[in-house]
């Protein structure tokens, strides 16, 4: 996967976790990461999809965290949460990208961004909703020879 798509979800999580905590709007926070030049060396177009995205599919996102996730969606971390929202939106709308990939992408954003071990917690939610909304190319996946 490119550094520039990798360095979108990045911002992602940061744009997200700030709308999350201070319920700023949208235009305002992307404002903000722009005129402080921190979509630099950032796939922009990415960006702007992830952190649009997840707000605008916030209701089917949360549904389908709640089903997998220990607590209500609310008191996850707020980093987790802006992390499981990204991979959550990922697997329901973007069926070109592998569903390993974006797994694999989850774990990098919470041992970078969040607490020790919250990458297997992030890792475990995603593989679940995985399971359920990547259930074609899983199976596929599973029954094809290596």
């Amino acid at each position: 996967m490119s550094s520039t798509r990798t360095n979108a979800r990045k911002a992602a999580v940061q744009a997200l976790y700030q709308w999350q905590m201070t319920g700023q709007s949208l235009v305002e926070i992307e404002r903000q990461f722009i005129e402080e030049e921190r979509l630099k060396d950032v796939q922009k177009s990415y960006f702007t999809e992830l952190f649009h995205g997840v707000p605008k599919n916030l209701a089917a996102i949360d549904e389908a965290l709640a089903e997998f996730v220990d607590r209500p969606v609310d008191m996850i971390d707020p980093v987790e949460r802006a992390i499981l929202r990204i991979g959550v939106y990922e697997l329901m709308n973007r069926l070109d990208m592998p569903y390993r990939v974006v797994l694999n992408e989850g774990i990098n954003l919470a041992k970078y961004f969040g607490a020790d071990g919250s990458h297997k917690y992030v890792n475990g939610i995603l593989d679940k909703v995985a399971q359920q909304k990547r259930t074609v190319e899983i199976r596929s996946r599973a029954q094809s020879p290596r």
